[in-house]
């Protein structure tokens, strides 16, 4: 649990860094996502906006549907702050995309393959030549990537439908695909509204839930990536020390059941916000299978790429909190 002191001394320094700046941005502009409870909460909180009034900066809001629209916000300079998944990032980055993933929202498990109870698929290895949907580069995709290889098959043994998670669960459950590379909230909606069953769960195999900063905005002002990240650090107390009120924010948003809110956040740890080799170890083990199915070049060096994408600098004093 982080402590009033510890948050008051990042709260602290995050602002005196900030009044010392030369520059700061007309706007913060950053991304909100229904698989980032803290960041919705941040968003209903106010609290960005209360510490960048402060420096007469505007905050701008803009709705990720996945990772991938994430990191298309941020190629594309529309967000400054964008929510993906770990080994998400770690495709962006090894794509081209300028960004660095500076802080972990959430460990989650927030995918899983999917089902429905009349297909007979128990298992990853009856997926081939069934019709599969996904959304790429995505932690599901790359979730599926890797339990495919666990089984010696890839993706040209299944038929991929590439769909954006919402359509994805709407396909599974008009029968349209076999099965469905899920997402919470989708996911646990699905498994618990409309029997969907989930066949194949891997905790381990989930990435992290991190929060990315493009290069130009970080080496500019990174007085703002810690006002930022103090933001969050103030939203992430309130999620764990009255729970109610992130089952609220995420409610609201998704416009989730109480039984749905409660099993997507059951299943997802809020308890260190600190970013390092724990998440690096994650995005190595993804690599092989990565390159393997062509996601990333052949000649990309993992190792280098994610030494490049993880920066703990703007963490260091959270600690394990």
């Amino acid at each position: 649990m982080i402590t009033r002191r510890s948050l008051m001394t990042i709260l602290g320094g995050a602002a005196l860094g900030a009044c010392a700046s030369k520059e700061k941005p007309a706007a913060v502009r950053v991304d909100f996502a229904t698989y980032n409870p803290v960041g919705l909460l941040l968003k209903q909180k106010g609290y960005l906006e209360q510490s960048l009034a402060e420096e007469g900066v505007k905050v701008e809001w803009v709705k990720s549907l996945g990772s991938n629209k994430a990191l298309e916000f941020l190629n594309s300079k529309s967000v400054d702050f964008g929510s993906t998944a770990g080994a998400a990032a770690f495709v962006g980055r090894a794509n081209g995309n300028p960004i660095r993933a500076v802080y972990v929202y959430s460990k989650p498990e927030w995918t899983a393959l999917v089902t429905r109870p009349n297909t007979g698929i128990r298992g990853v290895a009856e997926l081939k030549g069934k019709r599969v949907a996904v959304t790429r580069g995505t932690d599901p995709f790359i979730f599926l990537l890797r339990a495919l290889d666990s089984v010696g098959l890839t993706e040209k043994d299944i038929e991929l439908v590439p769909l954006q998670h919402a359509d994805g669960q709407k396909a599974l459950e008009r029968g349209e695909v076999d099965a469905w590379a899920g997402l919470d909230p989708m996911m646990a909606t699905s498994e618990l509204e409309h029997g969907s069953t989930l066949f194949f769960r891997n905790p381990e195999l989930n990435s992290y839930g991190v929060l990315n900063v493009r290069d130009e905005f970080a080496e500019r002002y990174p007085a703002y990536v810690k006002l930022v990240i103090a933001a969050y650090e103030r939203a992430r107390s309130d999620a764990l020390q009255k729970p109610a009120e992130l089952e609220q924010a995420l409610a609201k948003e998704a416009r989730l059941s109480e039984a749905v809110t409660r099993a997507v956040l059951k299943r997802t740890d809020l308890s260190s916000p600190s970013i390092g080799d724990r998440q690096k170890s994650v995005i190595l083990a993804a690599g092989d299978v990565l390159k393997k199915s062509g996601v990333v070049k052949s000649e990309v060096d993992v190792t280098k790429v994610a030494g490049s994408l993880i920066d703990p600098s703007f963490t260091q004093e959270l600690g394990r909190s």
